[in-house]
């Protein structure tokens, strides 16, 4: 009997301690973010602040793992195959969720399905540069250069699909021009291309070039945002330079794995709103190019629906396609 006793003691014991580590409090160990993008981008660096004050904040590390490939497809079936746990959570632009679905014909996840959002963490806002020595020193020069070489003046982008890509064909549609496209692996990248003049111009993510312009080795012609930026007060907006009603910008945003559970979620958005609360990280980020926003996962869900929809209908209209 004595030795009954002790082995159902002992089972007991150990279904509670497994009991106890199964509900140990969220989070427990460090929670990786895989951004689908190049280190250096916009979406990187913003995402660097922001999980640098969220991992102080809920006393775990998390730690960024840049998967590139593909226009983000690479790093974003990562995501979508991970376990929705809550320890892996994606750092995500606009283009991976809303843009390269409709262009590659077998993307491995499907954007509305397979990520459940976190938050819409803000807009990341936009500029046209060229190397720092360009003759082009305006977007009116750029534009007279263009149309008098059709096709002869080229652009970088991140890839195929890239906000980069979808950005300058809507502006050369707005400006009645062509330029021939060269796509690069990833944002930093191409904007490297445009610093050393491998292209002759490059439409991209404030936060990704800033570096660049402060560095002179890029030089701003305009911002595509409604109203000049207080960190150029001297770049007139892309609307001032000519083309009325021009305005782009994209998204950073982070998403889970689908089916992650709801109380992870919501922590995790509430933790999100509270680092963007910070007045340090608001400063970083806004130094950067982007506009902080912090929406709910309903919010975020909502305008993912309908800038799917929105970018699908200009992808075909525009026939672009994979490369």
């Amino acid at each position: 009997m004595k030795k009954l006793f002790l082995s159902v003691a002992a089972t007991v014991a150990v279904a509670l301690c497994g009991s106890a580590l199964a509900q140990a409090p969220y989070p427990s160990r460090p929670i990786k973010m895989v951004i689908p993008l190049a280190a250096g981008s916009a979406v990187d660096n913003a995402a660097r602040v922001l999980t640098q004050k969220m991992a102080e904040n809920m006393g775990q590390p998390i730690p960024v793992e840049n998967v590139t490939g593909s226009s983000g497809l690479i790093g974003a079936d990562r995501l979508a195959k991970a376990a929705p746990d809550g320890y892996t959570i994606g750092g995500f632009n606009d283009s991976v969720l809303t843009m390269v679905p409709h262009i590659y014909p077998k993307v491995p996840w499907n954007a509305l399905r397979d990520f459940d959002p976190l938050s819409l963490v803000g807009t990341i806002e936009w500029g046209i540069a060229v190397k720092a020595d360009s003759p082009f020193r305006t977007v009116a020069d750029l534009i007279a250069a263009a149309k008098a070489n059709p096709g002869k003046l080229n652009f970088s982008s991140g890839g195929n699909g890239s906000p980069q890509h979808i950005g300058m064909a809507l502006f050369m549609n707005s400006a009645g021009i062509e330029m021939t496209h060269v796509p690069y692996r990833g944002a930093t990248p191409a904007a490297v291309g445009a610093a050393t003049g491998e292209v002759d111009v490059a439409m991209q993510g404030l936060g990704t070039i800033t570096s660049f312009v402060q560095g002179g080795r890029l030089r701003l012609l305009a911002v595509s945002t409604q109203q000049r930026m207080p960190q150029y007060p001297d770049v007139p907006t892309v609307h001032e330079s000519g083309l009325r009603d021009f305005y782009f910008n994209s998204w950073f945003a982070m998403v889970v794995p689908a089916k992650t559970p709801r109380d992870i979620t919501e922590r995790l958005n509430s933790e999100v709103r509270k680092a963007l609360a910070d007045p340090v990280v608001r400063e970083r980020l806004t130094g950067i190019g982007v506009t902080v926003r912090g929406t709910t996962p309903d919010e975020m869900g909502r305008a993912l629906r309908d800038q799917y929809e929105m970018y699908g209908k200009l992808i075909n209209e525009k026939n672009i396609k994979e490369q």
